[in-house]
């Protein structure tokens, strides 16, 4: 099977996001017949959904060179969430870790397993801002071009982090410094 990219989603609000964020770069550099090739800078945002009063979440992007299956590569994210401790208690809860397969080559598929590209993609700031760091050029199939769908995205409160974009050594500063990220790339 030839190599595919895929784009992988990845969040956290619980037990030290920063540390969860790491942890989970690291093991997907080590996700069998895959390359980690890039990852990008992180983002806190607001919680979208679920109950109220859960912290804000530090999200990023990933890039995946892959030969393995939509299937397989959706079973290696989620034993790499319950790895770290991953309870799904309510839907759109705090969680320690989050990773969401968003896009995988030009795969479009929809079944009770999983949905490509994901299906709240185009909708979520705390997705597009980091996705559009990584590859500012991308089409998501059945939505349009990235930066149409950023323009067209319902606000939500997001920060970009100053953090260095080296997908295992990354370290934040404490506290975190916070600029904006308000407008959309053109």
């Amino acid at each position: 099977m030839p190599s595919v990219r895929a784009y992988i989603g990845i969040g956290s609000n619980l037990h030290d996001p920063a540390h969860q964020v790491r942890r989970a770069l690291q093991g997907l550099a080590t996700l069998p017949v895959s390359r980690l090739t890039v990852c990008s800078p992180w983002y806190r945002t607001a919680p979208v959904g679920g109950p109220s009063g859960q912290p804000d979440y530090l999200n990023a992007v990933a890039a995946l060179e892959t030969t393995l299956t939509p299937d397989a590569l959706l079973a290696a994210l989620q034993a790499l969430e319950n790895a770290q401790g991953r309870i799904r208690a309510e839907r759109w809860g705090p969680r320690t870790l989050d990773l969401d397969l968003l896009l995988y080559g030009s795969i479009t598929r929809n079944d009770p397993r999983l949905t490509l590209p994901h299906p709240r993609l185009h909708q979520r700031a705390f997705v597009l801002y980091p996705l559009y760091d990584i590859a500012p050029d991308l089409t998501i199939i059945g939505q349009g071009k990235l930066t149409m769908l950023l323009r067209n995205c319902p606000s939500q409160s997001i920060v970009r982090l100053d953090i260095a974009n080296e997908p295992v050594t990354i370290t934040p500063p404490k506290p975190l410094p916070m600029k904006p990220y308000l407008n959309p790339p053109s």
